[in-house]
């Protein structure tokens, strides 16, 4: 078994993880990182690692200063070339035989941040974040363009929805889209609509068509829970929305994934509006992504 003594009152202070894709880390511990100090990254449930040797590279990098009775380093990892699957990975830095798992008094949470880094066209998304049990991780979920959802409400009458264009590559400017608002009506089942299958079939299920407004990565749409509810066979059913904005080459669906809530299913519960009697409102899939039920 691997001793863990040699790398005493360890801690990250500081962690994120910048626009390039870089772990960035700033770390408290009693003693200084000896040269050859390995940065381990383990992702859970299946035992795989990835090794980094601090200072090998331009890329990989530990500076440090003494500040008191215990010394700052500063590490700089770039994870692209590590080739990290999707998944949680814990941190640990190890010397020699001597492995310690790496406590974190940093939340890993800024939404500005956040915005900022989902403004690039990515294929993988990379977040730091401190576990339950105060330890430093890295959660990495294949990206793919978003429109991330940051307030619903109904008033008057009308079903509204606002957020931000993520991972499309589009600037954070004043630059207006043409852009709509797709609701198709999910499968009895609760699969996605016909046309949406990887088949291809022709599409069959009900759907309501509204304008939306898309300036730079912001968007906001609205529409009617009369039209909601007249297109709801029954009054049951669960739409399933797209944004569709020109240029993009394919619908956008309405998720909230750029925060730390997950399983928003149970954890965002939504007031509903009733319309003639029925019920309808917004609600979050397993996968945090945006529904409209109706009946429910």
């Amino acid at each position: 078994m691997r001793s863990a003594t040699r790398l005493t009152g360890l801690v990250v202070t500081d962690a994120e993880v910048t626009l390039t894709d870089v772990l960035s880390l700033r770390i408290a511990v009693e003693e200084p990182l000896a040269d050859g100090t390995l940065l381990v990254l383990r992702l859970r449930g299946s035992g795989v690692e990835r090794h980094v040797t601090l200072g090998s590279t331009d890329r990989e990098s530990a500076t440090g200063r003494r500040s008191g009775r215990t010394w700052d380093a500063s590490v700089a990892v770039s994870l692209a070339p590590l080739a990290l699957t999707p998944g949680r990975w814990d941190a640990y830095l190890q010397q020699g035989d001597s492995r310690t798992r790496i406590r974190s008094v940093d939340p890993g949470f800024s939404l500005d941040r956040l915005d900022a880094y989902a403004l690039g066209l990515r294929t993988m998304a990379y977040r730091t974040y401190r576990t339950r049990n105060g330890f430093l991780a890295i959660k990495i979920d294949q990206a793919e363009p978003v429109a991330d959802v940051r307030a619903v409400w109904f008033r008057e009458g009308r079903f509204e929805v606002t957020g931000l264009l993520a991972y499309t590559g589009l600037g954070d400017d004043e630059q207006h889209h043409e852009a709509r608002l797709t609701m198709r009506l999910a499968t009895p089942d609760g699969g996605p609509p016909a046309g949406d299958s990887p088949a291809g079939t022709a599409e069959t299920a009900p759907r309501i068509v509204v304008a939306a407004t898309v300036h730079g990565v912001r968007f906001h749409a609205a529409l009617s829970l009369c039209d909601v509810l007249a297109a709801t066979p029954n009054g049951h059913g669960v739409w399933v929305p797209h944004l569709d904005v020109d240029g993009m080459g394919r619908g956008l669906p309405l998720g909230a994934r750029l925060d730390d809530v997950e399983g928003k299913r149970r954890r965002v519960p939504y007031p509903h509006a009733l319309m003639d009697g029925v019920p309808i409102r917004p609600s979050f899939t397993v996968d945090d992504e945006l529904r409209l039920e109706v009946g429910e």
